[in-house]
């Protein structure tokens, strides 16, 4: 099946408007690929990963970083506030995994300890625009190598 994006043109505008404007919520672009990654490797769009993984180094994702990305708890390569947008996205993407609140409290307290509400909204809307895309991505078995555009 083709892209359900590229079936109902319409929806591409609104994904297109989401995207841009995320982008101006004063968040590192480099943070948001790391988000938009992380989140991929999660979900397992390797779509999304392997779009991702470009689109990172471009705004200076380190090869040590994507390399170290999946385990980036214990990886050195990581600043305090990466590590609490990337808790952020990991629990906010494994709502299913837990039971109550889908994102602790002590994760939010972490991104609101490093990020304003714009910047937090724009986070949000990373993570939230990623499993979008994963899901669609893996539901139509979009291959590797494919881009959105």
């Amino acid at each position: 099946m083709k892209n359900p994006a590229y079936v109902l043109p319409d929806a591409m505008k609104g994904i297109r408007t989401i995207f841009t404007s995320l982008y101006q919520g004063g968040v590192a672009p480099k943070l948001l690929e790391l988000v938009h990654l992380r989140a991929s490797q999660i979900n397992g769009c390797s779509a999304c990963v392997f779009g991702g993984v470009d689109s990172a180094r471009k705004h200076g994702v380190t090869d040590d970083q994507l390399h170290a990305l999946v385990a980036w708890r214990e990886a050195p390569f990581f600043s305090d506030e990466e590590r609490a947008a990337l808790a952020l996205t990991e629990a906010a993407t494994r709502i299913a995994d837990r039971s109550g609140k889908a994102v602790p409290d002590e994760v939010w307290d972490a991104a609101a300890d490093h990020f304003g509400e714009e910047q937090l909204s724009a986070i949000i809307l990373m993570i939230g625009l990623t499993n979008f895309f994963n899901r669609i991505n893996t539901t139509i078995e979009e291959p590797a190598g494919t881009t959105w555009g």
